[in-house]
Order: structure tokens, then sequence, then C-alpha cells
């Protein structure tokens, strides 16, 4: 049983301060990652790595490829015999075009009780609280009851190649013991309309399957007839995967989203009964219908085209890409579907692809981080939900660790905190970081 603590435990105004400073620092660390191998995340790794020694840590750093730096450090807890747990954040972040931005993405400017740039949610903001936390706890001699496996990771916004996947493959014994973990796109909160606040923490994520489409035909001049016209024929195969619409298929953790969800909508709903119609529910529950309606089927997103290099000639060869996600349980019926859409002379292959994940929501640890919320916003209504993303919780799931997505912030009305990823002028108010320190501080104590 985790031991009874005072709910501001050690957390100071100091803890409170270095959330913001670490958080602005970070954003000022260039990690862009273009996918392109370009990236450098080893000087943001120093960074933490330098803070987490400062708490009495011993930080290993980790690199696959020169400069794509890994930052992996432990916590002793008091309860030998518990599972331990993965926190776990990437360093890098997506591209920002400055001319787009209010203030430069690169600033890290705090204005007006808001820190601003590129990571302040994706996901430099739970690097800087998770940092306090630790450095709070070492000021105070505080110990958390499971032993902390705290990694800062490289490339989760590409392959994760250089980050979470080196780090389950060729390093899985810094991991021992964790059976659980926590990272991003959870617990913030979400304003569901009618004063409803509910806190999704995350309890699964749908599969990544990016994939390459290439139609072979007959080169030639662009005013003869040309019936094996490869742009012809990738294009409808495109127009077809486009606008396919594919079936409902309720996972676990969507199902009980859904009946939260509802609940609190005082709407009473069995997913099992004769004609449940999901569409239908999803048009009832105002704004909340938009953390369930992306996960309740597999997607397929055209996203990129390229062919040809002359407007009078017809190529051989043309090639189109996809962003596909799959839901838990849907990876066959994917497959099966993608080779039916594609048509004749059009082939396709996986050009990246993930694990779709579930994690129990009547776990104790799913029962432990709603309490944190609920302790520190009594109107909190915690809800579990599916991610229609992914994060570095599959890369570790290779492990056994069983993913969560759990960032806390407190956020007010008309802040659209999803909108913010990998969007222009990204930013955090202050008093959510100091309300996701507290949050974290006393969940990881007692988790």
């Amino acid at each position: 049983m985790a031991e009874t603590v005072n709910p501001d435990g050690p957390v100071d105004q100091r803890a409170l301060d270095e959330s913001v400073t670490f958080t602005s620092e970070l954003i000022r660390i260039d990690t862009t990652n273009r996918g392109d191998g370009t990236c450098r995340e080893r000087p943001a790794a120093e960074y933490v790595a330098e803070r987490l020694a400062d708490a009495g840590l011993e930080p290993t750093l980790l690199e696959r490829t020169p400069g794509r730096t890994n930052v992996v450090a432990r916590i002793q807890g008091t309860d030998p015999s518990a599972d331990a747990l993965l926190v776990h954040g990437h360093l890098d972040v997506v591209p920002a075009e400055p001319g787009d931005w209010t203030v430069h993405p690169f600033s890290g400017e705090v204005r007006d009780g808001v820190v601003w740039g590129r990571g302040a949610v994706d996901m430099k903001n739970m690097d800087a609280m998770v940092l306090s936390v630790v450095r709070a706890w070492a000021r105070a001699g505080v110990r958390p009851r499971r032993d902390i496996v705290i990694a800062y990771t490289a490339d989760e916004e590409a392959s994760a190649d250089d980050g979470a996947g080196f780090l389950a493959d060729r390093h899985a014994a810094l991991f021992e013991g964790c059976t659980e973990g926590i990272s991003e796109s959870g617990a913030f909160t979400f304003h569901a309309g009618h004063g409803l606040s509910l806190y999704p923490v995350g309890a699964g994520e749908r599969g990544t399957a990016w994939l390459k489409l290439t139609a072979e035909g007959k080169a030639g001049h662009g005013s003869k007839v040309n019936k094996a016209n490869a742009v012809t024929a990738l294009a409808a195969a495109v127009a077809r995967i486009g606008h396919h619409e594919w079936p409902v298929r309720l996972t676990p953790t969507v199902r009980a989203a859904l009946v939260e969800i509802a609940a609190l909508h005082h709407i009473r709903v069995d997913p099992d009964a004769p004609g449940f119609d999901v569409d239908e529910l999803l048009g009832k529950l105002g704004p909340a219908a938009a953390l369930i309606e992306p996960t309740i089927r597999n997607s397929s997103n055209p996203t990129m085209l390229d062919a040809g290099y002359k407007v009078n000639v017809i190529p051989g060869q043309a090639t189109a890409h996809i962003d596909g996600r799959t839901v838990p349980g849907g990876e066959e019926e994917f497959r099966e579907t993608l080779d039916r859409l594609t048509g004749p002379g059009v082939t396709w292959e996986f050009d990246h692809k993930e694990v779709a994940l579930q994690a129990p929501v009547d776990s104790p640890t799913f029962a432990g981080m709603r309490a944190a919320l609920e302790m520190f916003d009594p109107d909190a209504r915690v809800v579990p939900f599916c991610m229609s993303g992914g994060t570095d919780a599959k890369q570790f799931s290779r492990l056994g660790i069983t993913g969560y997505g759990f960032s806390p912030l407190k956020l007010p009305v008309g802040f659209d905190y999803q909108a913010l990823f990998h969007g222009v002028d990204e930013r955090v108010p202050v008093e959510a970081l100091h309300f996701g320190v507290r949050v974290l501080d006393h969940f990881l104590r007692n988790a």
C-alpha cells in the first residue's frame, strides 16, 4: 500500500520556477527533426543529463548515430519488490517556420504567463516537469515507492530508430523491472462544454502504417495514346484509398471512453446492444466526440505524390505515400483492404510500421493517475482514451512495458491543446506547468 503523504510533498516554489525555466531553455535548443538524419539532440541531452546529475543521479548518454543522443537514469524506490515505472519523453521537435509565428519558435519566450515555442506541448514541457520533480525530491531527500527509470529519447518525431527503438533493442537491461510507462499526450484539460472538464488519459494508441505505393507503366510521349500510364493507375488507386469508408472497430479502450464520456453527458449506452450506432452517439457528445472519433476505425490518408519530370513526357513510374493508422486488432483488415484498393498495376509496401497498443483502464496505475488529477483539480472528470497517433510507447512495448499517456496540464477554457501539436504558435501556460509538476510528483511518489 502506498504511504499517505502531504499532497504538496516536496514541491516548492523553486520546483515550480524550474519547470518554467527548463521548458524555456529546452525550447531554445533547436532539436528540429526533419526526418532526414540532420537532427542533433545531443545539446538537449547534455542539458537534461547535467541537471539529473545535479540531483544525485547517474545519467547514461547513449547514441546509435553521433549526435542522436538519449539519456537514461534510474531512481531507486523504497520498495524493492515493486515493479519499476518508466517515465519517458522525447527531445526532438518537428520543424517550425519562423515567419508563420507570433514569436520566434525557438525563443522560449515567456510572455503574459505563457511559454512560447516549438516543443512547449510536444514535449519539452513534460521533459522539464519531470526534471523539476526529480530535483525537488533530491533537495527534500524523498524517494518514490517504485524504482523509476527516466528516459529522454531522440528521434521520436521520425522513425525512433535512433531513439526508443535503439534503446529497446540494444539497451534493454537499463529498463529491467519496468512493467508500465507514462509519457505524452494525456491528462490535459479538455473543455467539453457546459462546464465539463475532462482529463483524457491515454490507454491505447492506433498502430502506424505508413505506406509507399508504386505504379509501373510504359513511358512515352505525352501526345500519344498510352493505356499503361503509371500516373493514371496511381491516381485511381490513391483516390480509392482516400475515399474508402473504413468499418467501425471498437476496442476495449474506446468502448470504455464511449461509456464514461456518454455517462457524463447523461446518456446511457451499451456498445454491444443490437443496432448501436456509434456515429449517432458521437453526434450527441459535442466537443468530446473529438476524443473518440479518430480511433473508432482504421484510416488511410494520401499525403504525398511523385511522378514525372516534364509535362509532355509520360513517366514509367509513379509513387505515392499514405499515412495509414490501425486500431488494435485491425492490422489484418488493413492489409487485405489495401491489397484490394490498390488494384492492378500498383503495388504497396510499408514505409514504416509500428504496432497498435492497449492498456488496462482498471489497473491500479490508472486509478493512481485518476486520483492525482482529482486531488489537484476537484472538478476533473478523468476518462480513458485511445490516441489517434503514436508515441515512443510503441518501441518500449517490445520490452513488455504497458504505456499510458500522462502529461498533466490544467488548461484554461479556449486553449486548444491538441491543435498546437505540430501547429503554429505552440505554447503552454505557466500555471499549467505548475499543475503538472504537482500532479506528477504526487503520482510518481505513490505509483
